[in-house]
C-alpha cells in the first residue's frame, strides 16, 4: 500500500521566516501548500526551489484574513496532494504606533490579518487535518518583552497565544497537536524596515547569545514540532529567541 503524501499548508510562506519554513518542511519530506497574499513572484520562486531539490509545493494566493480564501486554500492544497497534515499559522503584518495615535485603520488591519487571519486557518484545520497533525500558530517574543508601540501587535499575538492553548484542548481525542512559536527580535525584512542601525544593533545584543535571530532558527524549531520528537508538545508556546526573556 502506497504510504500517503504529508502535506503542509505555510501561510505567508513566500519570504522571510514562511519561506524558511516551507523550505525546511520541504526538506523534511512534507510537500508543501506556499500561501501568499500577493507576492506571487517570490511564493513561486520558493515553489521552484523546493521543486528544483525534488521535492512537490504549490503556491496558493490568499488573503488570511477572508474565511473564503482560507477555506480554498485547504481545498487547493487537498486537491494537490490528498490532504492536509500540518498548517503553519505565519502570515501577518506588524504596524508600529503608540497606543495614544494609533488609527482605526491601524488597530483593524493587524487584528483582521493577525488575529482574525489566525482564527480563519485555525477553524479550518481543527475541521479537516488528518489525524496526527500538527498546528503551529505565529507569537512574538513582543507578548512578554511589552515594547512601545508594539501594543497593537503584541495584543493580537497574546490572542493567538489564547488561541493555541485552548484549541489544543478542543481537539481532545483527535491526535492533533497545536502549539505557538514566539520568536525575538530576527533579521527579516519585516523586523528590519525602518529601524536605525543603533536600534538594530541594541536589540542584537540583547540576548544572551548576542546576535538576532534568523528565519532558519525558527524554521528548526516548527520542524521539531513536526516531526516524530515534537509528539507529546501541544498547548505550548515555544519562546524561540535566543533567552532575550
Amino acid at each position: 500500500m502506497e504510504t500517503p503524501i504529508r502535506a503542509a499548508i505555510v501561510t505567508g510562506g513566500s519570504r522571510g521566516i514562511g519561506r524558511s519554513i516551507a523550505l525546511r518542511l520541504a526538506a523534511d519530506g512534507f510537500a508543501v501548500a506556499v500561501n501568499y497574499a500577493g507576492n506571487g513572484p517570490d511564493a513561486d520562486q520558493t515553489v521552484a526551489e523546493i521543486v528544483a531539490k525534488g521535492g512537490q509545493a504549490v503556491a496558493v494566493q490568499g488573503n488570511v484574513a477572508n474565511p473564503q480564501d482560507v477555506v480554498r486554500l485547504f481545498d487547493e492544497t487537498e486537491k494537490a496532494f490528498g490532504g492536509v497534515d500540518v498548517l503553519v499559522n505565519n502570515g501577518g503584518i506588524m504596524k508600529l504606533s503608540p497606543l495614544a495615535t494609533t488609527s482605526d485603520e491601524l488597530f483593524d488591519q493587524q487584528v483582521s490579518v493577525n488575529l482574525k487571519g489566525t482564527f480563519n486557518g485555525l477553524r479550518e484545520a481543527m475541521k479537516r487535518l488528518r489525524s496526527g497533525g500538527r498546528i503551529i500558530n505565529l507569537s512574538s517574543s513582543v507578548v512578554a518583552l511589552r515594547f512601545e508601540q508594539y501594543g497593537v501587535y503584541a495584543a493580537t499575538k497574546a490572542a493567538v497565544e489564547a488561541l493555541t492553548a485552548i484549541a489544543a484542548k478542543e481537539l481532545r481525542g483527535r491526535n492533533i497537536t497545536v502549539n505557538a512559536i514566539a520568536p525575538g527580535p530576527t533579521g527579516t525584512d519585516l523586523f528590519l524596515n525602518g529601524k536605525p542601525a543603533e536600534l538594530i544593533e541594541r536589540l542584537a545584543k540583547a540576548a544572551p547569545l548576542e546576535r538576532l535571530g534568523t528565519p532558519g532558527d525558527i524554521a528548526s524549531v516548527v520542524s521539531f514540532l513536526t516531526g516524530a520528537d515534537g509528539g507529546w508538545m501541544n498547548g505550548q508556546t515555544l519562546r524561540a529567541n535566543g533567552g532575550v526573556i
